[in-house]
Formats: C-alpha cells, structure tokens, sequence
C-alpha cells in the first residue's frame, strides 16, 4: 500500500502564502476579525457578569487571551505547522521564552525586595545621620 502524496495545501492557514486568490486572502482576514472582536467581546461579558464565579474570571480572561493569540497567529500572521513556516515558529517560540524570564524575573524581584530592604525606622535614621 502507498502513502498518500503529501499536498503544500495540507498544513496551511487562512491567508497563507498558497492562496492565490484575493478574495478567499480577504476572506481569511475578516474571519480573523470577526473572531478576534467575539473574543473581545466575550471578555468585557466574563468580567460584567455575575455568571462566572468571581475568583475564576482571572482564568476565563486568561483563557480569552490566549485564545485572542492564537488567532492572531494564524490569521493575521499565518504561523503554522508547515514545512515553510519552521523559522517562524522558532522565533515565536524564543520570544516566548524571553518574555516569560523576563516576567518571571520581575515578579521574583518584587516579590523578594521587600524582604531584602532596611526597614523604614532604620532607613530614616540613616538619613538623619547625615
């Protein structure tokens, strides 16, 4: 038994490069669009409702957001699994990673300066001592 030819349509996304027609590029964005202003929408609902358990609207925007991404990934800028887009998702993923040290970096740092700093009885007679 075969395998069955491996097409350069198979792993595309809307927009992409192998579209040769305008009509179904602009399709592509405007289904981006539509989506990308759902989401929005759906998150200013999650925070003004009363539906959502108040403690978990932080995951239900969490998710929104990651979702918001990922739809811009793939219809604004065409990130997908294909052969072709394997440098686009390297950097992708690198800039990832330097945000999140970055972030983590930074909640680390605030969340142990106020452990590492004088406290102010002491720090206002260092500069009374002057």
């Amino acid at each position: 038994m075969s395998e069955p030819a491996h097409h350069p349509h198979d792993d595309t996304a809307p927009g992409d490069d192998h579209e040769v027609d305008v009509a179904a590029g602009v399709r592509g964005y405007l289904i981006g669009l539509a989506i990308a202003a759902l989401l929005t929408v759906a998150s200013f609902w999650a925070v003004g409702t009363h539906l959502i358990w108040g403690p978990g609207v932080g995951v239900a925007l969490a998710v929104l957001a990651i979702a918001q991404m990922g739809v811009h990934l793939v219809f604004f800028l065409h990130i997908t699994t294909g052969p072709d887009n394997t440098n686009n998702t390297l950097a992708l993923a690198f800039g990832v990673l330097i945000v999140a040290l970055v972030v983590g970096g930074s909640l680390w740092i605030m969340a142990n300066l106020n452990h590492n700093m004088l406290p102010m009885p002491q720090m206002t007679d260092l500069h009374t001592q002057r």
